[in-house]
């Protein structure tokens, strides 16, 4: 959620009434709480009103917003998760296609916003995938897949200075260092395969997070915080990944341990 919209008040209000059958008591706090987050997954002023009269209403009015807010979250990240895939396999047809279908069903002004960015997004991407250049108001790590099927498909990169700082920020971003970069910004053809080192790279960053956070969490879920840390140690020792070994540190900070030395 942004810093402007709270949903944890409404969904720990949900968690003691609906999961743990806590009596609803609607006291002039509750009232209002209910009242401003019928307001943001658009319910309207009458119903919500209507549903305030009583304990027994203003439940199914506690249970229609978590609702809302639950699938509207599903939703969204369930699409978002294949469109990312969808993108980085070069299929942005797709990956609209998924955010205009969130946004066919999506009644949450939230979850609507920000399906419309991620469609605006896409829109963009197609811009950098139909010239070759680089859009300074896209992430590098969104534009480097577009890019990289767009020379697979028998594009040379245009190397202007442009596309010059865009590839050196993305190798710097995964650790490249700039003797590993600059030679392969002499001809089109290096510039071209420095993209797939680029997003191999990425992928295999992702892949690494994935697999270290999936074992951390079965570690922490079963009491084991030392097999927790472990794993994350066993990750910073192979992790290159700047930001990537930034989250591994975090993690492993939540643990209550710093993080080695890289």
């Amino acid at each position: 959620m942004t810093a402007e919209l709270d949903w944890e008040p409404i969904r720990a209000l949900g968690q003691r009434v609906i999961e743990r059958g806590e009596p609803l008591e609607l006291s002039d706090e509750v009232r209002a709480l209910l009242q401003r987050s019928a307001e943001e997954v658009a319910l309207s002023p009458e119903d919500t009103a209507n549903a305030l009269r009583s304990v027994p209403t203003a439940t199914t009015l506690l249970e229609e917003i978590t609702r809302r807010i639950r699938e509207g979250s599903d939703r969204f990240w369930n699409a978002e998760l294949r469109a990312s895939d969808l993108q980085d396999a070069g299929d942005l047809d797709g990956a609209g296609r998924l955010m205009e279908e969130v946004l066919a069903v999506e009644v949450v002004p939230h979850y609507r916003r920000i399906a419309e960015s991620q469609l605006r997004k896409v829109t963009r991407l197609k811009s950098v995938a139909a010239s070759g250049q680089a859009d300074p108001k896209l992430s590098v790590r969104e534009q480097i897949p577009v890019l990289l099927h767009r020379v697979q498909r028998g594009h040379p990169l245009e190397l202007n200075e442009g596309m010059r700082a865009f590839l050196r920020r993305a190798a710097a971003d995964v650790g490249m260092s700039e003797a590993e970069t600059e030679p392969a910004l002499a001809t089109p053809e290096s510039a071209g395969a420095l993209l797939g080192q680029i997003m191999g790279r990425y992928r295999d960053a992702s892949d690494r997070l994935k697999s270290a956070m999936y074992r951390m969490t079965e570690l922490q879920d079963a009491g084991d915080l030392e097999g927790a840390r472990q794993q994350i140690r066993a990750w910073l020792a192979v992790e290159v990944v700047p930001r990537y070994r930034r989250a591994a540190e975090e993690n492993l900070a939540g643990l209550d341990e710093p993080p080695p030395a890289p």
